[in-house]
């Protein structure tokens, strides 16, 4: 068995390009995604003469070498590769021609003499028969979900029975699909006229590499060298050779702390220090010999097929973002190394060459990948289903309120006007409305129609006044209008009744407690919604001057008649209290300044305690003289601290004495 790991990628024999199949992940995953049909077994075996036969094909088994490149190109092998790349099953020959005969347009190509456009127009036919099939049998695959599969830097081909080939995908055009990529890995063996070259340039941490290396020999080298060999021994040439290469370093890192000085100015500010303009200098200077050698290779640059580089997003400007650039920012032969790399060396520019050419290699049988592929697709994390969004329920359709007539837009309108006036308070209109258009509208005590007044007011005219607080209105209607106040209110669901509490606290003198609850729980008033005192007071004071017009105290609800005179009186009570507070604190301001005027008791004279002789070398008593305590006895705070203190200084003066005489 060859070793095909020490194959170069642009140097495969043809017998092991003729034998490979594209083979990935997604293929495998579309298979098992898919809806089920019955498997149709894929010979692995090599059981045609010589061991030679289709993996991709049933059925079939060649002669010799020649037999199978040739079913190799031809359309029944296309369709059957194109159709498991996208998830479908390949068919026989017979099938394939049914497929064929009921397509409009022939797969054999057309009338023209030329080969090129025959293949151009077969290789049509047999996507169009492929998108056809997907079509009737639903075998599409979502962009979406291939799109969220693990991607890998290779790109991998099968060699039956137990061999796959993996080549880095960089390696290829970016505009390639990757059901192409077997194509231009054939295209790739074919000899350029002047070879094939490329441009490897690495730069990090002040130091560069890069080098102008040949991955294949042009046509007359080959020709050249194998004339030179013929009748003697010698050693072939590597398929890699390096054609030009230079390296140096500049000082533009902090050393033991990373990171070059241009990021850190960015970040903190632009430093002072000697070191910060050495390696700004660096900087400068790396970046001038970069572009100086650029410069120079700029003819073997333009040559080159790819051009890599490997440089974080700052250095790589040094390449791309100046004038008179040799390589262009939308270049397409630029690429980035698909794997980590190390310090920029001449070695580690070999080593990624190297690693970039040669051919990766793996053994394993299809039934060992396909277990492979499922035991991975297994361990991947199962997409989330989609949220049931329930459809959403149409809006409740608003009842369609009926049409008025003329008349009932003109009484609504008399309403709506009557109702603003009572309830901002505007007495004056109200009453020259009311005496204008009074009689068309029920009289004082009818009730506002729905149609003129919304949820918040409701009533008549006396109750809604009440509940507004407008005094006046009130009084009017009252008085002058003769408004019953014994009306029940209507229903009037959602306004809070927030009279209970005030009326609870504010007339305890005039009624009980119980009587009140007992009361607010049957029907209610114009009396009962009245919020404020004074609009109470309203119904009250007229209760009393009229008191034969209503049933005030019992279906009107107002609690007691407040005539002239009980006003009067409560407001003799009010002044009487109010004088007595004025008099109390007249009292307390005085004795505050008698207090202040009169001075402080002398303190009483303090005996001088008779002097007694104690023997210096006796003991003594702690604690001073025992009347001590004694002659501060019914004396102030004050007085006691000033006359501790004067005892100190006395016993300090009769140490110092002691002490200096």
């Amino acid at each position: 068995m060859a070793r095909y790991e020490h194959y170069h990628v642009y140097s495969l024999p043809q017998e092991l390009l003729d034998a490979l199949t594209p083979r990935s992940l997604i293929t495998n995953t579309q298979e098992v995604v898919r809806s089920p049909s019955p498997d149709i077994p894929i010979s692995t075996a090599n059981t045609g003469p010589g061991g030679r036969s289709c993996s991709i094909c049933l059925g079939a088994i060649f002669t010799d070498v020649d037999e199978q490149r040739s079913h190799f190109r031809s359309d029944w092998h296309r369709y059957n590769v194109k159709s498991r790349l996208n998830g479908g099953k390949p068919v026989t020959e017979m099938e394939f021609t049914r497929l064929m005969e009921s397509l409009d347009d022939s797969l054999s190509g057309s009338a023209s003499s030329s080969e090129d456009d025959d293949d151009d127009d077969a290789s049509d036919a047999v996507s169009n028969l492929v998108n056809r099939q997907e079509k009737q049998a639903g075998l599409f695959y979502p962009t979406s979900d291939a799109s969220k599969m693990p991607q890998t830097a290779l790109v991998w081909f099968h060699s039956p029975p137990a061999t796959q080939l993996g080549i880095y995908k960089a390696i290829f055009p970016a505009s390639l699909p990757p059901s192409s990529y077997l194509a231009e890995l054939r295209d790739m063996q074919e000899r350029e006229a002047d070879g094939r070259t490329w441009a490897l340039f690495m730069v990090a941490g002040g130091h560069f590499a890069g080098a102008i290396v040949r991955v294949q020999r042009s046509k007359e080298d080959e020709q050249d060298e194998a004339k030179s060999r013929k009748g003697k021994q010698r050693v072939p040439k590597p398929d890699a050779e390096v054609l030009k290469h230079k390296t140096f370093h500049r000082y533009t890192t902090r050393r033991k702390q990373g990171g070059s000085q241009s990021l850190n100015d960015k970040s903190k500010g632009a430093a002072i220090s000697a070191g910060a303009m050495l390696r700004r200098y660096g900087e400068q200077a790396l970046r001038d010999d970069i572009r100086k050698l650029l410069a120079d290779w700029s003819d073997d640059i333009h040559d080159c097929e790819r051009i890599w580089i490997r440089a974080n997003t700052s250095n790589r400007r040094i390449f791309l973002d100046y004038e008179e650039a040799v390589v262009t920012k939308g270049d397409e032969r630029l690429r980035t190394f698909p794997f980590p790399t190390r310090r920029p060396t001449q070695a580690e520019l070999s080593r990624c060459l190297l690693e970039l050419t040669r051919v990766k290699v793996s053994h394993f049988t299809e039934d060992e990948l396909k277990a492979q592929d499922e035991a991975y697709l297994a361990s991947l994390p199962k997409p989330k289903p989609l949220p049931v969004i329930a459809a959403p329920t149409p809006p409740p359709e608003k009842p369609a309120q009926p049409r008025l007539t003329k008349e009932e837009e003109a009484l609504r309108d008399r309403w709506e006007r009557l109702i603003e006036m009572v309830t901002k308070g505007r007495l004056e209109p109200l009453k020259a409305f009311w005496l204008r258009e009074g009689a068309n509208l029920g009289g004082i005590d009818a009730f506002a129609p729905d149609i003129a007044v919304g949820r918040e007011y409701r009533g008549t005219l006396l109750q809604i006044a009440a509940q507004t607080g407008q005094e006046e209105v009130t009084q009017w209607l009252l008085e002058e209008a003769h408004a019953n106040p014994a009306v029940e209110v209507p229903g009037l669901d959602g306004i809070e009744d927030e009279t209970t509490a005030n009326k609870e606290k504010e007339q305890e003198e005039d009624r009980s407690a119980s009587a009140e609850v007992s009361r607010l729980k049957g029907r209610r008033t114009a009396y009962d919604l009245a919020r404020t005192k004074e609009v109470r007071n309203v119904f009250r004071r007229c209760a009393a001057a009229h008191p034969d017009w209503w049933d005030w105290l019992g279906a009107g609800h107002v609690p007691s008649a407040l005539t002239q005179e009980m006003v009067d009186e409560q407001e003799e009570k009010k002044k009487a209290r109010r004088k007595g507070l004025k008099d109390k604190l007249r009292e307390r301001q005085v004795k505050e300044k008698e207090k202040e005027q009169v001075p402080p008791p002398p303190p009483p004279p303090l005996e001088k305690p008779s002097p007694r002789i104690q023997d210096a070398t006796g003991p003594r008593k702690l604690g001073g003289a025992a009347g001590a305590t004694e002659g501060i006895v019914g004396l102030t705070p004050e007085m006691r601290a000033k006359v501790e203190r004067e005892r100190r200084a006395r016993a300090a003066e009769a140490r110092l004495n002691r002490l200096g005489g």
